[in-house]
């Protein structure tokens, strides 16, 4: 498809324009024309990228790009007086919503709980990534993408938006236009066209790369971690601790503690998984939690249990990581239970309890018939058995 920008507009002739124009031979500044032939109605691609310098006509491109589709605003359409969870796609699922907000890297759950004008920037991109995945139209163009963004929030925000979008069903398509190159070799896009050459490029990019090394350590690292953990329980005093670190700053961690399963035998327990919201998004998590779990499968020296192999449970009630261990096969489901009880049972089963104290404690006369309930969490178990669950 051929597109063509004939932009206009008046050709003045003040005098500081006319001086302008004599002093750098600029006969001009009113016209800008451009021509650049682009797939936009071929079939089978998912991501495309118009990359360029502000003034290029990147925008102008988008206006045309598909007739009667306009140009996405993330930033538009927010209520101020609800949190995220609730604005993204209403009537949809609630599982889809906070699926969608976990795959593109804001797993930060206290900030879904919050509505979007008070988020940070990087959040708001992320949010509106989000509503795009959790409500995808057939086709959507995004400009200004990861502009005003911290660099390495914007190159782990396209990653994880891209790695959602391709996962989406059937044949919806997203055009993206940006002014920073950096992104567009972690969108991994299907064809690229660069306004400051007018080439189109359609061979894949080679995603970059970064080392990821993992320390043994103890607690001492957590308050750099615990105010981004969604529970607030106490820590563990005979655990491990496992820290992420990429070019010497810590980006995740998790704790392993001991589980006994009877006559002698343990297995370890995973807990406190924790990826910085900076690197969320970049697929670390689970590539470190795997590894971590393979010391223990392997009974490695740097594993919970040195010399001794022993696999690893691990529960959460994260809807986007529960979703992330069940794709994974090294990982298999055990168990699923609602933490909390029916307040009607809750007080029946209390009312038993108190009796029974009573009548083993002569002095008390009277116990609090306080009950739970209202408030239930999915707990989901998956245990680690590596490359067993891969070859099954």
């Amino acid at each position: 498809m051929m597109i063509q920008v004939h932009n206009r507009c008046s050709d003045f002739s003040s005098y500081r324009a006319a001086r302008v124009k004599s002093l750098f031979n600029a006969e001009s500044g009113c016209n800008f024309d451009l021509e650049a032939e682009l797939p936009a109605d071929d079939p089978g691609w998912k991501i495309g990228v118009i990359v360029g310098p502000s003034g290029s006509g990147k925008s102008s491109i988008g206006r045309q790009f598909w007739p009667g589709v306009g140009i996405s605003n993330l930033a538009a359409g927010w209520p101020a007086d609800a949190p995220i969870v609730d604005a993204i796609a209403p009537a949809g699922d609630f599982n889809a919503v906070t699926g969608a907000l976990a795959a593109v890297g804001l797993g930060d759950v206290p900030a879904w709980l919050r509505p979007f004008h008070v988020l940070s920037v990087g959040e708001q991109f992320r949010a509106g990534l989000a509503r795009l995945i959790a409500d995808p139209p057939e086709r959507v163009i995004v400009d200004e993408f990861t502009s005003a963004l911290d660099r390495q929030i914007a190159r782990f925000g396209a990653l994880a938006f891209a790695k959602s979008w391709r996962r989406l069903p059937g044949s919806r398509q997203c055009l993206i236009l940006t002014c920073h190159r950096d992104v567009v070799d972690w969108i991994t896009p299907d064809w690229t066209f660069d306004t400051a050459t007018g080439t189109l490029t359609k061979e894949g990019v080679q995603r970059p790369r970064f080392d990821l090394e993992i320390y043994q350590t103890n607690w001492q690292f957590w308050p750099i971690f615990e105010p981004h953990h969604y529970l607030k329980m106490p820590l563990m005093p005979c655990a491990r601790c496992y820290v992420g670190v990429v070019d010497g700053q810590p980006v995740c961690h998790v704790a392993m503690s001991s589980r006994n399963k009877g006559k002698g035998a343990v297995e370890a327990r995973g807990c406190r998984l924790v990826v910085l919201p900076e690197w969320q998004g970049a697929g670390v998590g689970m590539r470190f939690l795997n590894a971590v779990c393979e010391l223990n499968l392997q009974g490695a020296e740097g594993g919970r249990f040195p010399g001794r192999p022993v696999t690893t449970l691990f529960h959460t009630s994260h809807p986007g990581l529960a979703a992330s261990l069940r794709r994974d096969r090294r990982w298999r489901q055990v168990s699923a239970n609602l933490y909390g009880e029916p307040r009607a049972r809750c007080i029946r089963t209390m009312t038993v309890s108190n009796a029974r104290k009573l009548a083993e404690t002569p002095n008390v006369t009277a116990i609090s018939g306080a009950a739970y309930g209202g408030h239930f969490r999915a707990i989901q178990g998956f245990r680690y058995v590596g490359a067993e669950g891969v070859s099954a």
